[in-house]
């Protein structure tokens, strides 16, 4: 994922950071501890498909 697409991208609920998980291609927020998934390169910003982080982690 291209670094000034990261720039700019925030979380759609919180608008927090994210950051890029490049092992697992998600985007995450750690504030709301949800990961958007980074399909074909494209990032999907919708909650409904965002998982959650575990708690723990």
């Amino acid at each position: 994922m291209e670094s000034r697409l990261l720039d700019i991208l925030v979380c759609p609920l919180c608008k927090g950071r994210l950051e890029f998980a490049r092992t697992q291609q998600e985007l995450i927020c750690q504030a709301d501890r949800l990961a958007f998934p980074v399909r074909d390169g494209v990032p999907v910003m919708l909650e409904n498909e965002a998982r959650p982080l575990d708690p723990a982690a």
